[in-house]
């Protein structure tokens, strides 16, 4: 499987599979087992999911740093993959680990899709 490498991609692939869904509600499962209070709705809009999303993971890393970690952890993003990211700025930060964290979702989402 080829990771989708930009959010538009990433989305544009999980709308043809008709997927887009599904990929909510994996969001939404491992938000609720990392017990942080997000639920997005079935047919949020990309944008918005793309700005609640990162501006949810910009907070928790300014104020909920151990529960970020949890979530990681729960999600299983990969470590080597958020070491590698710039720290230098927040903003920045929190982008890049939202769309680590949609890929890892979509990852899952495609392997159940494909697999089962």
């Amino acid at each position: 499987m080829q990771l989708p490498k930009t959010f538009e991609r990433l989305i544009e692939d999980a709308t043809q599979l008709n997927l887009y869904k599904k990929l909510i509600v994996q969001l939404n499962k491992d938000f609720l087992l990392a017990n942080i209070d997000l639920d997005f709705h079935e047919d949020v809009l990309p944008s918005s999911l793309k700005l609640i999303l990162h501006e949810t993971v910009f907070k928790l890393i300014q104020e909920k740093f151990t529960e970020y970690l949890n979530l990681l952890y729960i999600i299983d993003v990969a470590e080597n993959k958020v070491k590698a990211l710039n720290g230098d700025d927040t903003l920045k930060l929190s982008e890049d680990v939202m769309f680590l964290i949609l890929q890892r979702e979509w990852q899952k989402v495609w392997f159940k899709h494909t697999y089962s």
